[in-house]
């Protein structure tokens, strides 16, 4: 069975709501980038500016992506659609490690996570797009694994990230990570949009550690 065939449809009630939260989340992302762009002006240092940019267009890449694939039936479009989908995922957690990796840690330690991470996340990408429908259990483990790369990281972490700053940014880590758990139970109904919602919080969190604590206000 080709791979396009293997493409996964919900019900109307559920793809419904896969939809609408996701497209809030799409809406919410770019007041999110806004923000950051308004904030970034104020800055000066360039790698702050361009840490916003990165992490800013990778939720909007996300969200877009997610919204998309779920509001389309066509097999064939639906199908590349969801490639994009789970690819954006990997630009999602790099772009979120961005900020953290050249802000926060600095130093040798943050370029090593920066370049681990992102590193990951170029293979992810090319596993989805020329490798689509293989190693499906590898791709979930890299997703988690990335997240919590930064637990290699914790010390210098704990000395440059203010307790608040940690806070959002761990709680946001277990919100993703309770939302592939529940993502992978499937006869749970509605599990996708549960899964939905949670990477919401997931990124709303991050996004408050980012904008309040990464950088702090001049």
């Amino acid at each position: 069975m080709r791979d396009r065939d293997r493409i996964k449809y919900y019900t109307k009630s559920e793809e419904r709501l896969n939809v609408i939260s996701h497209a809030i989340g799409l809406f919410l992302s770019v007041i999110g980038l806004i923000l950051l762009i308004v904030k970034a002006g104020q800055l000066s240092l360039m790698a702050l500016k361009v840490s916003y940019w990165i992490f800013g267009s990778s939720i909007i890449l996300l969200y877009a992506a997610s919204t998309l694939y779920h509001s389309v039936r066509e097999r064939k479009l639906r199908y590349r659609l969801n490639i994009l989908d789970h690819a954006s995922i990997y630009i999602l957690i790099a772009g979120t490690y961005t900020p953290f990796s050249l802000v926060t840690l600095q130093g040798s330690v943050g370029w090593i996570i920066f370049g681990v991470v992102w590193a990951l996340a170029i293979i992810g990408v090319i596993l989805k797009l020329f490798f689509t429908g293989r190693f499906e259990t590898l791709s979930t483990i890299m997703y988690v694994a990335m997240g919590w790369i930064i637990v290699f990281a914790v010390k210098p972490l704990i000395d440059n990230l203010s307790q608040d700053g940690l806070i959002w940014l761990f709680t946001g880590g277990i919100s993703y990570t309770i939302g592939a758990v529940i993502f992978s139970i499937d006869r749970l109904k509605y599990n996708h949009a549960i899964f939905h919602v949670f990477v919401l919080f997931g990124t709303f969190c991050h996004f408050l550690a980012i904008y309040y604590y990464v950088i702090p206000n001049e």
